[in-house]
């Protein structure tokens, strides 16, 4: 009997002998998102949140403006050249292609000569305001990863508003506002954003800096993304670990730099004097070459891929989630709450994989009854379970499956598939939770120990 357990025991070993080589970390539902960089040490896998590439978003917007007759040329008009305001023999004609300005060419391609640019009506009806609302929509929710770069034909606005919507256009908040004086234009201090802080990063500013008078060589605004960035990743993003720190554990962080839908207001034109020529009002108005938005689709870390079809842009979800930005789980997986993912990886973070509900799954698994805190599967045919590493479960937090059947856990994690803290279990995070400490050694030990359900692969 002895020889037939000790036969069993080193059969037992020898299967198992494999894991006593170098031990990697189980990173369960990243591998979808991981990809392959150079270190020193050679080709190695980066372990990453699930998101999509940035990418320049306005290849998938759509632009509205208000009013809708604001685009010059219909009828056609004269207005004054751009770098004499007195020479005011050009024209806006929308039934000549060579002399149209339609919104669609504040996006296409800058590379040509003379430029392309929208432009407006002229202040023809002045005193009567000329202002104009330019709204960016994508139907979807879109992360902003790098400057908002607006560059004007004509000369920039003395009064603007930056504003964004997190609704789909429903509600409104500003984002930044813009003016040669804004204490005069909206009752403001000046600031930059060299002025703010970590503390104050989420502040509303008003600016003067991108606001000059009618000058060809100033035609640039600028809504600073990168810089508040910089505050919490340093001055070149090279800390970017501390920057998706910050976005993991600040909700208002991450959504400041969320948006649907982004509106340009236009509220003064160039004027470039303290007084309206109002002989000349043909050299008064706006004129856009060019705006540049950076970003990528918000899939709540849950999607590595966003597809734009039928005119719409939508997340391919991982992790068991769904919904436009992955914002919900599947049917029959609503195992736990829904939870957007980390951005830092396991075991920082962690992936928040949606599990099936227990009646997807038929009767709750048992807990492991060689060492309680030890989180594990117990089923009657391994063959038949596979339930710890396929698409539907994996081990999570360092876990390790063996042979589909069950997950052992890592020290500080317990649960099912290792998806939660032990002290979370035993409600005394921070103290001693009573639970007896589990087994020290090589994983490939207690995994023999585990299985043989006794303290030592030795003892007989």
């Amino acid at each position: 009997m002895y020889l037939s357990r000790f036969l069993s025991i080193h059969a037992l070993w020898v299967t198992v002998s494999s894991l006593m080589q170098p031990y990697p970390l189980v990173w369960g539902h990243y591998d979808v998102c991981k990809t392959q960089i150079y270190t020193e040490e050679g080709k190695v896998w980066d372990y990453m949140a699930c998101q999509p590439e940035s990418t320049d978003m306005t290849k998938y917007l759509k632009v509205k403006l208000d009013p809708p007759d604001i685009t010059c040329g219909d009828p056609p008009e004269s207005f004054c050249a751009m770098g004499n305001p007195y020479m005011c023999n050009n024209e806006c004609d929308a039934s000549t292609p060579e002399l149209a300005h339609p919104p669609e060419l504040m996006f296409d391609f800058e590379g040509r000569h003379p430029s392309t640019f929208w432009q407006s009506a002229t202040w023809k009806e002045y005193p009567k305001p000329l202002q104009v609302n330019i709204t960016l929509s994508w139907s979807k929710t879109i992360e902003l990863t790098d400057n908002i770069v607006i560059t004007f034909e004509s000369g920039r606005p003395d009064q603007m508003i930056l504003e964004k919507s997190l609704d789909y256009g429903r509600t409104w908040q500003p984002y930044q506002y813009y003016a040669t004086d804004c204490l005069d234009a909206f009752h403001m201090d000046p600031k930059s954003v060299k002025d703010l802080s970590q503390h104050t990063v989420l502040e509303i500013i008003c600016t003067e800096e991108y606001s000059t008078g009618y000058t060809t060589n100033s035609k640039i605004i600028h809504f600073e993304i990168k810089d508040r960035f910089a505050f919490f990743a340093g001055p070149r993003l090279r800390n970017m670990a501390s920057l998706y720190g910050q976005l993991d554990t600040t909700k208002k962080l991450r959504d400041f730099f969320t948006v649907t839908d982004l509106r340009i207001r236009l509220l003064r034109p160039a004027v470039g004097e303290i007084f309206v020529d109002e002989l000349h009002l043909a050299r008064y108005f706006y004129a856009i070459s060019d705006i540049k938005v950076r970003g990528r689709c918000k899939c709540n870390l849950h999607a590595t891929v966003c597809v734009y079809d039928n005119s719409k842009l939508t997340c391919e979800c991982e992790h068991n989630t769904t919904g436009p930005d992955c914002g919900k789980c599947k049917k029959n997986y609503q195992g736990r709450p829904w939870s957007p993912g980390s951005y830092l990886p396991i075991p920082k973070g962690t992936a928040n994989t949606c599990i099936p509900s227990i009646s997807s799954i038929g009767n709750p698994p048992k807990f492991n009854r060689i060492w309680p805190n030890i989180s594990s599967l117990e089923v009657s045919n391994p063959k038949q379970a596979n339930v710890c590493d396929n698409e539907l479960l994996h081990c999570q937090n360092g876990g390790t499956c063996h042979n589909n059947v069950r997950c052992l856990c890592p020290a500080a994690y317990t649960g099912i598939l290792c998806e939660k803290l032990r002290c979370e279990e035993a409600g005394s995070c921070g103290s001693d939770s009573g639970q007896a400490a589990p087994p020290q050694g090589s994983p490939a030990l207690l995994l023999l120990t585990a299985l043989l359900g006794t303290a030592s692969p030795w003892a007989f």
